[in-house]
C-alpha cells in the first residue's frame, strides 16, 4: 500500500496574498503548482490554498459564511520561547493574534492567531508529549 499524506485546503479570499502570508510571512516551502492553486509542504501533509468560491463550488456548499468555522489548525514547537516566535512572526506577516500565548488548562502552552481570510491557527508546546516528526525532538 501507498504511504498517503493528508492535505488541509483552505479556501482564500486572495491567493496571492494567502501565498505570501504563507511562504513569505511564515516561512513554509512552497511546492511546484498551478497558478490556480498553491501547495506547501509541512513535513508529512500538505497545505492547499484555492480560491474561497472555487473551493466552495467544487463541494457544492455556499461560499457565504463567518464566525467560528468549528475547527483550527494546530503549529506545534519545542518551547514556550518558540510559540512566542512563530506567533509574532504570523502577526507580523499580517495574521490578527486572537489570543496572547499563554500556560492553557492542559498543561500546555499556547496562543492563537487568524491568517488573513480568518482561518485559526493555534501555536502550541506540549511539554507532556512531543507531537511532531522523531527526529525533530
Amino acid at each position: 500500500m501507498q504511504p498517503r499524506i493528508s492535505m488541509i485546503t483552505l479556501g482564500v479570499s486572495d491567493l496571492a496574498r494567502s501565498v505570501a502570508f504563507y511562504q513569505q510571512g511564515l516561512g513554509f516551502p512552497k511546492l511546484e503548482s498551478p497558478p490556480e492553486v498553491a501547495f506547501f509542504t509541512l513535513g508529512g501533509t500538505w497545505l492547499g490554498l484555492y480560491g474561497r468560491e472555487a473551493l466552495a463550488e467544487d463541494a457544492t456548499v455556499s461560499a457565504e459564511g463567518s464566525g467560528f468555522k468549528g475547527f483550527a489548525l494546530a503549529h506545534n514547537v519545542k518551547s514556550e520561547q518558540e510559540v512566542h516566535a512563530v506567533v509574532d512572526q504570523a502577526v507580523a506577516a499580517g495574521a490578527t493574534l486572537v489570543k496572547e500565548p499563554q500556560k492553557v488548562f492542559w498543561g500546555g502552552y499556547s496562543g492563537y492567531f487568524a491568517d488573513p481570510d480568518g482561518h485559526l491557527w493555534e501555536v502550541a508546546h506540549n511539554p507532556l508529549m512531543w507531537v511532531g516528526p522523531e527526529d525533530a525532538e
